[in-house]
């Protein structure tokens, strides 16, 4: 059996929030027996995944990872850009007619 490693159990808040699906039952049926062959219950091994999947997701939309390749072409971009053209002036005289800056 593999020990089963609880990352939710370390969020130092109380558990308030409650979610609920319906799903079927074969899904059901591999849950409980992962969760059984985990050493914990169901809701614990569910909410555990679950939460991995949400963090990994969430790391993967908010951090880009560039090949050795890229990295010089990317820098180098960023130190020489290049002059703006028609439509990025046009765009920012739209959101400057639209948008109220604060």
């Amino acid at each position: 059996m593999l020990a089963h490693h609880d990352a939710t159990s370390s969020i130092d808040e109380r558990s308030t929030e409650r979610m609920s699906f319906r799903t079927k039952p074969r899904i059901k049926d591999a849950i409980q027996k992962a969760a059984a062959l985990s050493g914990v219950d169901d809701s614990v091994f569910t909410m555990n995944a679950a939460y991995r999947a949400a963090m990994e997701t969430i790391s993967t939309h908010e951090h880009t990872t560039l090949a050795v390749v890229d990295h010089a072409a990317f820098f180098a971009a960023l130190d020489r850009p290049a002059a703006p053209t028609d439509k990025l002036r046009a765009a920012f005289a739209r959101h400057r007619e639209t948008i109220e800056s604060k």
